[in-house]
C-alpha cells in the first residue's frame, strides 16, 4: 500500500488519529498532522503506557504505535481526518499486552493449523441523554419495542448517518434495527477476517459515539445500563476457512444442521472453556447484570446463563442459525474487540486439536425449561468467578500469552477489589437495621 503521506495527499486528509486500544478496550490516540505522518509512521507515536490500561508503571519507557498503512480509515463524517492503528513497541520489542498483537499471534497460530477465522459482530448500543441517566427518546416506552418502526424513524438522522458512513467505508452494512430495549439499536455489516472485523468493531464504537455526540446525544455499549431493560450484547458469528483453498471448513451439506465435524469440535472448544472465556467476553462487573438478569420489561433478557447450544434458538449460549456458521450470544458491549476474536479463536482451535465434543444440542426454551436440564453448566455469576476460571485455564493463558494473562488478571482483579469496596444503596436499605 502507498505511504500514509501519499494517502493524505490523495484523499485530502489533514490529520491522522494514530490510535490503539488498551486492555480495557479504551481507544487512545494522538492527532498527527499529515505533514509529519510518514516520519511518525517510521519512528512511532509515543505514549506513556501507564496512562492507559496496561500493567505498566510510570518508570516504563514510551510505548510506540507503529502505524500500519493498511489499517487506515478516513472519517466519513470528518473527511479531513483519518484513523490508523498498528503494533505497539517498547524498547525495540513488541508489547505482549497489546490486544491487537495478541490477536495477531493467535491468527498466526491458526494459520499454522490450516485455519482462518472469519467473523461478524452484532453491536447493540443505547442512545441516551448526555447525562447518562435516561434514554434519549421520551416517546420510546413500549413494553416490546423491538423493531418498532416509529421509534426507529425518530432516530433516523443518527442511524442513517452511521449507516451511510459504513457504506462509504465499504463495510457492506445490510440492516439496522431498533432492538429489544427502549432506546436500543443494532447495526450489522458484512463479516470478514478476524483482524479486519476487530479493527472495524473498534472503529465502529468510536464512530457511533462520535456521530451520536454530533446529534446532541450519547451512545453507550455498557452491558446493562438500565436494570429493567435488555442489555447490550455483542453476538458474534463464526466460521473457519482454509487459507489455501478458500473453502468454508464449517460447511457440510451432510452434517447436522449443515455444520462439519470440525465446526462441532470448534464449538465444543468454546463450550469447554466457557467459564474462563467469560472473563474476556464479559469483562466488567456490570457484564454479569446482563447474564444473570431477571426478566426484563419485554419479557426476556435475550442473554444466556448456561453453557448450552441449540439450532435456531436464541435462549442458548450458542445458536446455529444457518449452515456453515454459528452464533455466540455470550459476549457483551464491553468486550475488547481484539481480545474477543483472540479468545474465541483460541478456544475453538483447542476444540479442533482435541476433538472436543459439545454433546447433544438442547432444542428447548432454556428460559422456560432450563430448570429441567440437570447437567447444564452455569455461566459465572460475577466477574470474580470468571477471573478465577480464566486464571485456571491453561487453554486461554498459554495461547494468549503469560505476560498478557498476568497483566489482564492484575488489572481486572484490581477493578473487582475497587467494586467490592464500594457501598451500594441496596446494602444500606437491606442491612442498616441489623
Amino acid at each position: 500500500m502507498q505511504s500514509l503521506g501519499a494517502y493524505a495527499k490523495e484523499k485530502g486528509v489533514k490529520y491522522f488519529l494514530v490510535s490503539f486500544v488498551d486492555l480495557f478496550g479504551t481507544m487512545r490516540a494522538k492527532i498527527v498532522p499529515a505533514t509529519a505522518i510518514d516520519m511518525i509512521a517510521k519512528s512511532g507515536a509515543g505514549f506513556a503506557g501507564f496512562a492507559a490500561w496496561f500493567d505498566l508503571t510510570p518508570a516504563h519507557p514510551d510505548v510506540l504505535v507503529m502505524a500500519e498503512a493498511d489499517s487506515v480509515i478516513q472519517l466519513p463524517w470528518k473527511p479531513e481526518v483519518a484513523w490508523v492503528t498498528g503494533d505497539l513497541m517498547m524498547d525495540g520489542k513488541p508489547v505482549a499486552q497489546n490486544p491487537r498483537q495478541v490477536l495477531k499471534r493467535v491468527i498466526a497460530a491458526a494459520a499454522r493449523q490450516g485455519c482462518e477465522l472469519k467473523s461478524g459482530v452484532e453491536c447493540e448500543y443505547f442512545l441516551i441523554q448526555p447525562d447518562g441517566r435516561s434514554i434519549s427518546d421520551g416517546a420510546d416506552i413500549q413494553a416490546k419495542p423491538c423493531y418498532d418502526q416509529q421509534a426507529l424513524m425518530r432516530r433516523y438522522d443518527v442511524i442513517a448517518e452511521i449507516c451511510d458512513s459504513m457504506i462509504a467505508l465499504g463495510w457492506q452494512p445490510y440492516q439496522n434495527d431498533h432492538e429489544d430495549a427502549n432506546g436500543q439499536f443494532e447495526m450489522n455489516w458484512e463479516y470478514d477476517s478476524a483482524l479486519k472485523t476487530a479493527d472495524r468493531h473498534a472503529f465502529f464504537k468510536y464512530m457511533v459515539k462520535s456521530i451520536a455526540e454530533k446529534h446532541g446525544l450519547r451512545a453507550t455499549f455498557m452491558p446493562k445500563p438500565f436494570p429493567h431493560l435488555t442489555g447490550n450484547g455483542c453476538h458474534t458469528h463464526l466460521s473457519v476457512w482454509s487459507p489455501k483453498t478458500g473453502k468454508n471448513l464449517f460447511a457440510d451439506a451432510e452434517g447436522e444442521l449443515g455444520l462439519s465435524a470440525l465446526a462441532y469440535h470448534f464449538l465444543g472448544g468454546i463450550m469447554h472453556s466457557a467459564e474462563a472465556l467469560a472473563a474476556i467476553t464479559n469483562p466488567t462487573v456490570n457484564s454479569y447484570k446482563r447474564l444473570n438478569a431477571p426478566m426484563t420489561l419485554s419479557g426476556a433478557t435475550w442473554s444466556p446463563n448456561t453453557v448450552t447450544y441449540a439450532g435456531n434458538n436464541r435462549t442458548h449460549m450458542i445458536r446455529i442459525p444457518d449452515a456453515g456458521r454459528f452464533e455466540l450470544r455470550l459476549a457483551d458491549g464491553a468486550a475488547n474487540p481484539y481480545l474477543l476474536q483472540a479468545a474465541l479463536l483460541t478456544t475453538g482451535l483447542d476444540g479442533i486439536r482435541n476433538k472436543r465434543d459439545p454433546g447433544k444440542r438442547l432444542d428447548i426454551d432454556m428460559y422456560a425449561h432450563g430448570h429441567t436440564v440437570t447437567n447444564a453448566r452455569r455461566l459465572p455469576l460475577n466477574l470474580l468467578d470468571a477471573l478465577r476460571a480464566f486464571e485456571q485455564s491453561t487453554v486461554l493463558r498459554e495461547a494468549l500469552g503469560d505476560e498478557f494473562s498476568a497483566a489482564y488478571l492484575n488489572l481486572r482483579y484490581d477493578e473487582w477489589n475497587k467494586y467490592s469496596r464500594h457501598l451500594t444503596e441496596w446494602e444500606r436499605e437491606t442491612t442498616l437495621d441489623c
